[in-house]
């Protein structure tokens, strides 16, 4: 199925200028990053404890409520507790409560509980439900965050190698250039936004990475079956690649639409928990498919031009 007819878009052309904008936008990303101490990572990697409440009134427990956060916090700041992260999760009646390790004294679960008693005599007119609580400790976050790192640098080498033996290492390459272009970007993004890096996120970080891959691949796959059956209307390797881009085009549009599609309803209608993991997904997939097009597919015109000022491209 083909989205588009045939089309002719001359995008090397504009290599130049999208290396130019890519470089800004990982400079950014990278100042914003340092500016900040590295990324914002949320409770299960740095240590601490989340909860989740439910208020309900005592007559009427469907009864929609809106319940203020100052009130709430009034409670934290009582128990020596100020600095915690607490807002609105998922609608006015339900609490999300964010505690640092280091603002914790003695035993977590101990000190929720006993916050969880002190709301409740704060809003004798609710029933204060507590839904959700996890804990995580400080060594515990440190180690994750190491194996985090580790399992996408073992990845990537993989990526290398794969690709190093499918098609030539210049290709892997490209493609691990474009795949680190994708996950520093969609750091930033998330940096910008002072957004919280968590397990999700990663999940949605690795979750780009496979997909950005393997719309470089088709693109690769292409290219790779026109330097072996070179057709007559490329004139030079620059155009080699514009012609595999443009035949691979409406692939990469409908796949990465609908894609995104989905994403988007997931992000307005999947709730409070996934929003995050969705607007990961959302940046990442729209940064991979541009990657593909023009980070991963020019520095193969790049790398070929460097090896020679003018190499023809024979037929097989």
């Amino acid at each position: 199925m083909r989205f588009f007819g045939k089309t002719s878009i001359d995008f090397m052309r504009l290599r130049k200028v999208m290396f130019l904008a890519s470089m800004s936008l990982i400079a950014i990303s990278l100042v914003s990053l340092v500016l900040h101490g590295g990324p914002k990572f949320g409770i299960d990697f740095r240590g601490g404890s989340f909860m989740e409440i439910r208020f309900e009134d005592k007559n009427d427990p469907e009864l929609p409520l809106n319940i203020p956060i100052d009130r709430v916090r009034n409670v934290f700041n009582e128990a020596g507790l100020g600095q915690s992260e607490i807002k609105h999760y998922g609608s006015s009646q339900e609490i999300s409560v964010q505690v640092d390790v280091e603002s914790i004294k003695g035993d977590a679960d101990s000190t929720l509980t006993t916050l969880l008693n002190q709301l409740d005599s704060s809003f004798p007119e609710y029933n204060v439900i507590e839904r959700r609580r996890e804990s995580v400790g400080p060594k515990i976050g440190q180690e994750l965050v190491w194996a985090v790192v580790q399992a996408v640098l073992f990845a990537m080498l993989l990526i290398l190698l794969y690709i190093m033996f499918r098609f030539e290492f210049r290709f892997g390459v490209g493609a691990v250039v474009a795949l680190f272009h994708d996950v520093i970007i969609t750091l930033g993004i998330f940096s910008l936004l002072n957004k919280e890096i968590t397990i999700p996120i990663i999940a949605a970080l690795l979750t780009i990475v496979g997909y950005s891959l393997n719309d470089t691949i088709v693109v690769f796959d292409r290219i790779r079956e026109n330097l072996k059956s070179f057709k007559s209307q490329a004139r030079s390797y620059s155009e080699m690649i514009n012609l595999s881009i443009n035949e691979t085009l409406s692939r990469t549009i409908i796949t990465s639409g609908t894609t995104l599609l989905v994403i988007v309803v997931l992000y307005f209608f999947g709730g409070e928990i996934l929003k995050d993991f969705a607007f990961a997904l959302l940046c990442g997939i729209g940064v991979g498919t541009y990657s593909s097009i023009y980070i991963a597919s020019p520095i193969l015109v790049e790398w070929q031009l460097r090896r020679a000022s003018k190499v023809p491209l024979k037929r097989k």
